[in-house]
């Protein structure tokens, strides 16, 4: 329904209960007949409106939502830390949405309904789905390479990586990985590798972008989820749900050199832009802060229920953590290290992404 209709819905059911009031002569309660009419489609306090939000304008730093249930993506103004908008594509993003990523000039975001098999091209600005191809079954994550030539997407399904050009939209290459159930798909720096987690087999696949082939498998702790490169690409920071550490990995020696403790089915991970710090959300309800130079855990913030991927701000002045069954999105002060506010979003929010 749009903002548009509630409005008339609401008016006729306002007038309505006001004449019936005034044919059967009771003017008393007039008044109280005309509140309880308007106020039984009033919005529930603390939820967000999606019809007034669908027109909204688009904020100058926003935060992207996945919704996996609701078949939407909420846009968080994060200068007010309010829902500015909620994108649907007009209904067709489908009914299970796993990742999206921000397209290189900002405007377009590609979507994973991993219900239809479908990528989706949305116009931020309109709405509107633009382009959708086929990823095959069970699909999850996707990233842009540093150059813009390339589009990664992890088919979990299938045991593979796609790789799709951006201009035709159309499936380039199909690339089997060693390991089982890939993930996560991250680009190095340098957009050589093409780094895979692999929740099924307890390893990494790393891919020599050009070649398009998998030229080791790395094992790590146990079940590898999310993933973060330092500046130079040298070490990978790859969170491991079953063994509730951060692994680190030297992509050199293609072996796991040390793990550093973190919360309960550790999911999620986000490096700061200096490189000093790692964020790592905890299935448990919680973010580890770590030190990288010292590599241990220095503070522990409470969030959300099952909290999923996380994303900075450009300035790093705040942490955006998408609560996957509280429906909220945390907002963490960086510098004070503790939560300042809950968003209410849609269904299932599988992760937050902000173009850095």
């Amino acid at each position: 329904m749009t903002a548009g209709a509630g409005t008339r819905t609401l008016a006729a059911r306002c007038l309505g209960g006001c004449a019936s009031a005034l044919h059967a002569g009771r003017w008393l309660p007039l008044v109280l007949v005309f509140l309880a009419a308007c106020g039984e489609t009033a919005p529930p306090a603390g939820e967000p409106d999606a019809a007034a939000e669908a027109d909204g304008p688009m904020p100058e730093v926003p935060a992207y939502v996945p919704n996996q249930r609701s078949g939407t993506v909420s846009v968080i103004d994060t200068a007010t830390d309010q829902v500015a908008r909620t994108l649907d594509g007009d209904g067709g993003l489908g009914g299970r949405l796993q990742q999206v990523m921000i397209g290189s000039g900002g405007d377009r975001l590609y979507v994973v309904d991993a219900q239809a098999h479908r990528l989706h091209e949305l116009d931020v600005a309109s709405d509107r789905i633009l382009r959708s191809v086929d990823i095959g079954e069970n699909a999850e994550g996707v990233a842009e390479s540093p150059d813009g030539r390339r589009f990664a997407v992890c088919v979990e399904g299938q045991n593979e990586v796609m790789l799709i050009d951006p201009e035709t939209f159309e499936v380039g290459t199909r690339i089997q990985t060693r390991g089982r159930a890939p993930e996560h798909c991250v680009f190095s720096p340098d957009g050589r590798w093409l780094l895979t987690s692999n929740e099924g087999s307890d390893d990494l696949d790393l891919i020599d972008v050009e070649a398009a082939e998998s030229v080791a498998a790395i094992a790590v702790s146990g079940h590898p989820r999310g993933i973060a490169f330092s500046d130079d690409g040298r070490i990978a920071y790859v969170a491991q749900e079953s063994a509730n550490t951060v692994d680190i990995v030297d992509l050199q020696a293609r072996t796991r050199t040390a793990s550093i403790p973190a919360g309960e089915r550790t999911a999620g991970l986000v490096l700061s832009e200096d490189g000093s710090r790692l964020y790592a959300s905890n299935g448990s309800g919680s973010v580890s802060v770590i030190d990288t130079q010292a590599r241990e855990e220095v503070a522990r913030i409470q969030v959300g229920q099952r909290p999923w991927n996380p994303a900075l701000t450009p300035d790093g002045g705040k942490l955006y953590v998408a609560n996957g069954r509280s429906n909220s999105v945390s907002v963490i002060d960086t510098g004070r290290m503790e939560e300042i506010r809950q968003i209410p979003v849609g269904e299932m929010p599988w992760g937050v992404v902000i173009a850095r």
